[in-house]
């Protein structure tokens, strides 16, 4: 979350909760809604390849049920990152994570 504070977003919710699941941390910044999942593991691959299918399908309708709390709701501009974090503590983060 530091990171993201650092470059000038502000902290909208941490653990967000909505009828299709949980969002780690969401973040704003000049109107974009950037949508966090934070994933840990021994390296930053294996943290990488615990995002599943189905996480990101929970990811996807969270944020929509999220986003309906926004004044421009679904045509807000939004993002999707993934942070990494390692057994060592360092932290990577994968910006724009589910673009096609």
């Amino acid at each position: 979350m530091r990171v993201y504070m650092d470059h000038g977003h502000r902290l909208v919710a941490r653990r967000w909760r909505g009828p299709a699941g949980e969002i780690d941390l969401v973040m704003e910044k000049d109107g974009e809604v950037v949508f966090v999942e934070v994933k840990a593991s021994r390296t930053h691959a294996q943290a990488a390849a615990a995002l599943s299918q189905r996480q990101i399908g929970r990811l996807l309708r969270s944020a929509e049920h999220c986003l309906g709390s926004f004044p421009k709701g679904l045509a807000t501009p939004m993002r999707f990152d993934v942070a990494l974090i390692d057994g060592q503590g360092q932290f990577d983060v994968i910006v724009n994570a589910l673009a096609a």
